[in-house]
């Protein structure tokens, strides 16, 4: 399965070891994360600007994103689908890269739990769902 880890999910990934970091560890392990340069460039100026990391390690840390992820280029949306804009690109980023969730901690997404083809959920919530055994490595059940 693909998915997407928005850019908040892997700043707080990076920041503590907390829920983020598990779900961040769970998708490098078990499934396949879908990136775009728009995120990877919103994860860069979280991770030197919010945790005030040095350039070095925020440079480290986005080639191993580079490398651990698929990159794709970030479909565009319409706009009218959300308010924030700053949204459409990571949402264009699940659709180009046909990920079947998009992970955020953003309060306004999950509110549409679904886009076409992509759930939308809390870290909290796709946590969760791994532990009741609801996604396998195989898909969906």
């Amino acid at each position: 399965m693909k998915v997407v880890l928005d850019t908040n999910v892997i700043v707080a990934a990076f920041a503590a070891r907390g829920l983020c970091a598990a779900v961040f560890q769970l998708c490098l392990t078990k499934y396949r994360i879908v990136l775009s340069e728009y995120i990877l460039s919103e994860v860069a100026e979280g991770l030197a600007n919010k945790i005030r990391l040095p350039h070095v390690t925020v440079q480290e840390i986005i080639q191993f994103l580079r490398e651990h992820a698929q990159m794709v280029k970030s479909e565009a949306i319409e706009e009218s689908i959300c308010e924030d804009e700053q949204d459409l690109p990571i949402i264009g980023t699940a659709l180009t890269g046909n990920a079947h969730f998009l992970i955020t901690g953003d309060k306004d997404l999950p509110s549409f739990h679904r886009y076409k083809h992509i759930q939308i959920l809390s870290p909290r919530e796709f946590w969760q769902r791994v532990k009741e055994g609801r996604y396998g490595r195989g898909g969906i059940r």
